[in-house]
């Protein structure tokens, strides 16, 4: 459903995005201008984009699946298992403490948005996660309960991956936000391509190092601006 992948694209839609910068803010002081800005966009959607597509589209393939078919020789995985076996992938893949705890409280917030507006018992049982489940797993399931298919949720993925960071610097770096929406136009195509790759491919999981660093040394920061 192309108005709930919309809806779910949209920062003003209430997912929490607005308070973390996606690891933008302590590498502010090496983003002086928009193509520093455009190489920082480019290789976070390249990896923690790539990462959170590949979850957010199993999350959404998975959840239509979900529960038990009670016809004799017919039974698929419950969907608390598909929930425990992502939450699983997305640790795995998020190597960095202060990451891990900055995506379940985006998940958590996330998911009482989802739940609000497109009600679901696989939602309700996705709450029950220990410690809440991890963003894009939401951000897939929300998507299932909304009518859209995992590449439209691996498409919002892939986007809201740049478009946190992007709208970060306009607050930041004071750099001009019609340029900086120029950047994450030129980033389209891109986009486009790692929500394919997303579903197309295994779980993904490329490394960031780089991100991980970043966020530990915020998360030890005293003063700053947003959440992460």
């Amino acid at each position: 459903m192309l108005t709930a992948v919309l809806m779910l694209a949209d920062a003003r839609f209430p997912a929490g995005g607005h308070a973390h910068s996606g690891g933008l803010e302590p590498a502010a002081p090496l983003l002086r201008d928009a193509g520093a800005l455009r190489a920082f966009l480019a290789g976070r959607l390249a990896t923690a984009g790539l990462t959170a597509a590949g979850l957010a589209a199993a999350a959404c393939g998975a959840m239509p699946a979900a529960g038990e078919d009670r016809r004799p020789g017919r039974t698929t995985t419950p969907w608390p298992t598909i929930c425990g076996t992502l939450d699983a992938e997305a640790d795995a893949r998020t190597p960095s403490p202060a990451q891990r705890d900055t995506s379940r409280r985006q998940g958590r917030t996330l998911l009482r948005a989802g739940r609000a507006a497109w009600p679901s018992p696989y939602l309700d049982e996705l709450a029950r996660t220990p410690g809440g489940p991890h963003h894009p797993i939401v951000l897939g399931a929300v998507a299932a309960a909304a009518g859209c298919t995992p590449r439209e949720a691996a498409l919002a993925a892939a986007y809201l991956s740049v478009s946190g960071p992007a709208s970060a610097a306009v607050r930041l770096l004071s750099l001009d936000p019609i340029a900086v929406n120029a950047e994450l136009a030129r980033l389209g195509p891109r986009i486009e391509e790692t929500a394919g790759a997303a579903v197309r491919d295994d779980l993904p999981c490329p490394s960031a190092p780089g991100l991980d660093l970043l966020a530990e040394a915020h998360a030890r920061s005293e003063m700053t601006l947003f959440v992460s």
